[in-house]
């Protein structure tokens, strides 16, 4: 055995030499050496973590709005603003086309009386004509007094001057019925309220209206819809109320879309049939005294009402593939239900079939 420095070195041939129980010792030691290297080895690696455990997830909370079936009285109405229209209203025009507008006579506002004139167009010479033939009559009268007075027997001569003075006056009768046209009069009295754009020395046209009176006494009401198909279900005869300045008036339907369209005096007024089409008349009884024409007023028409029926929030019907159902809640769970629903409202719905009462329905989130 060698030393170097401090440390003993074993030769191979000393451990062969060497006792038996001196090579367990050696052994022994080089053992406990290697697995001191080995332990101190595993040291220097690092440490395993250790597996997290995963998060308690808390079950989520159904947040449902409730209502319990109940019954109640639900009705289908038509609310909106009407205005005051006129109920007699005349509209003025010239029968033939070709003459030229010479003036018109009254101002939009204005108040006329029956028999006022309203408009005129040009008559050229025709006046001068119906002076020359105004004499023309007179000339024959003269004439058919003196073959009296020269040939009162002469029933021939009687007769001929006669011819003569009637065909005179037919001619004046004529020509006076021209003058007479070229000016447009008031049949009613009320006010203007609608005057055509035309300018004088403007080409006429036949039936084209040129002046508007309506008689502000006796009024109705119109309401105009977005849609007719809004007016479903509305007929002539039934009743409205109308609220006007906090005061309560009652009414009827005059006219609907349908009956509208039926031996209407609109036909030909492409603009008028239009309007009609998607709008309701209506009566007012003792309407207001200050209603001006144009001014609007509130009006409630009940179509249909059912009383004592299951009524629930139309939030909570649901519609797929034409099929109506309800969700109820039952115990903790959800449950669906085919329902038959009636009156619907803009609020609630009424259902026939597929509910009971006090069963708590889901509505829609």
């Amino acid at each position: 055995m060698l030393i170097k420095g401090n440390r003993p070195q074993i030769r191979p041939a000393d451990y062969c030499k060497a006792p038996h129980s001196l090579r367990l010792s050696v052994t022994a030691l080089l053992a406990a050496a290697s697995i001191t290297v080995f332990t101190s080895g595993c040291s220097l690696l690092p440490k395993e973590e250790e597996a997290l455990k995963p998060p308690l997830v808390k079950p989520v909370q159904q947040n449902m709005e409730l209502y319990e079936v109940k019954r109640a009285s639900i009705a289908r109405q038509l609310k909106g603003s009407a205005v005051f229209t006129p109920a007699e209203r005349q509209e003025l025009s010239f029968k033939e086309s070709g003459g030229r507008l010479k003036e018109l006579l009254v101002n939009l506002g204005d108040t006329v009386k029956a028999g006022d004139p309203v408009a005129k167009i040009e008559a050229g010479d025709l006046e001068i004509k119906l002076q020359q033939q105004r004499l023309t009559v007179e000339k024959a009268r003269i004439l058919l007094e003196q073959t009296i007075e020269e040939q009162p027997g002469n029933e021939r001569a009687f007769r001929l001057k006669a011819i003569d003075l009637e065909s005179a006056q037919l001619q004046l009768n004529s020509l006076e019925e021209q003058l007479k046209r070229t000016t447009l009069v008031s049949t009613i009295g009320g006010i203007v309220t609608f005057l055509s754009p035309l300018q004088a020395g403007d080409s006429v046209q036949a039936y084209s209206t040129v002046v508007g009176i309506s008689n502000p006494k006796k009024v109705n009401l119109v309401y105009e819809s977005s849609s007719g198909n809004d007016l479903a279900g509305v007929e002539v005869g039934m009743e409205v109320s109308f609220n006007y300045r906090e005061k309560e008036y009652k009414g009827t339907v005059l006219q609907t879309p349908s009956t509208a369209l039926v031996g209407n005096a609109a036909a030909g007024n492409k603009a008028l049939q239009e309007k009609n089409a998607k709008s309701i008349y209506f009566s007012i009884l003792n309407p207001p005294e200050d209603a001006s024409l144009g001014s609007s007023v509130y009006f409630t028409l009940t179509q249909e009402m059912r009383e004592n029926v299951l009524v629930i929030p139309r939030g909570a019907l649901r519609s797929y593939g034409g099929r109506n159902y309800v969700q109820i809640l039952d115990g903790q769970s959800r449950k669906e239900a085919d329902v038959e629903q009636g009156i619907v409202t803009q609020t609630d719905v009424e259902i026939r079939q597929g509910l009971k009462e006090g069963q708590k329905v889901i509505i829609s989130n």
